[in-house]
């Protein structure tokens, strides 16, 4: 309990924007524990931390921590991120996104994010939906899913968020469930210490408006799913296609080195800079 009391006052803003607008049973409370639980992991003063975040229910995340942030507009928390970054590139810049924020009008910004490799975290909770604005169906809900967009079920086809960052050049991708809140906070603090773009999809749930329109139960009942259905990368190495039949992976999906975006920029400035000089000479 003490160590719960000193992460709370050490990391949030507990005098001043709480209670937070979650619904009761909202998985983005376990993530923001997970946040705060990696961030003290890992070392870091809360001065070398930029938390910057978008438009949407895992937006507000960015307003409770006590680290420098920055609530963004919809879909270009990766720009202003990226800004942040080639400004001051020492910071630890980590970028917390929904799947639509992130993946559809973001869309464009995440996959050359992820191409140039930029050396920062990104936080993308997948609960399927567009849970504030709505219930809309985003770019991950479900072949067949309803949506309030979808009255008569999704007809668009749901794309992988962690296979997409992989496909694009992202140095670490890693996926997990808010109901896997151990592996959760160690996966993030891999990514937070990780040079180069790392991405953390956060398979959450949005009991409000996905889980009542598709009779998936309330937060307990969607939280048992993804228990039953997550699976971990090294237990499914050995499992079979019928047996990972309707299951997802959870862990560290790729882990690679790869030439970091900062760097390269610093290479470029110095080379123009000699060549500058020369000139004059």
């Amino acid at each position: 309990m003490a160590e719960i009391t000193r992460l709370i006052h050490e990391y949030l803003r507990h005098d001043k924007k709480f209670p937070h607008v979650w619904c009761p049973g909202c998985g983005n409370g376990i993530l923001l524990g997970s946040l705060i639980r990696a961030i003290d992991r890992t070392g870091f003063e809360k001065d070398d931390i930029v938390v910057v975040s978008g438009i949407g229910c895992s937006g507000r995340i960015s307003v409770y921590v006590d680290f420098n942030t920055l609530h963004t507009t919809h879909g270009r928390a990766l720009t202003f991120a990226t800004g942040v970054k080639l400004a001051k590139p020492k910071l630890q810049v980590i970028v917390i996104m929904g799947d639509g924020d992130a993946t559809a009008i973001g869309g464009n910004h995440f996959i050359h994010a992820a191409r140039r490799n930029l050396n920062l975290t990104a936080i993308i909770v997948n609960n399927s939906i567009y849970g504030m604005t709505g219930g809309q169906y985003s770019p991950t809900t479900p072949y067949g899913a309803f949506a309030t967009t979808a009255l008569y079920g999704n007809i668009e086809h749901a794309f992988s968020i962690a296979e997409l960052a992989m496909m694009a050049g992202a140095s670490m991708v890693s996926r997990c469930t808010v109901y896997h809140a151990t592996l959760l906070d160690d996966l993030i603090a891999r990514a937070v210490v990780k040079r180069g773009f790392s991405v953390v999809e956060v398979i959450s749930h949005c009991h409000t408006q996905y889980g009542r329109r598709n009779k998936q139960g309330g937060a307990v009942e969607m939280l048992r799913w993804q228990k039953e259905s997550a699976v971990h990368v090294e237990k499914a190495d050995a499992m079979s296609e019928e047996e990972l039949q309707g299951k997802f992976t959870i862990g560290v999906l790729c882990d690679r080195d790869l030439p970091i975006y900062t760097q390269e920029y610093r290479r470029i400035r110095e080379a123009a800079k000699a060549m500058l000089s020369k000139g004059r000479q």
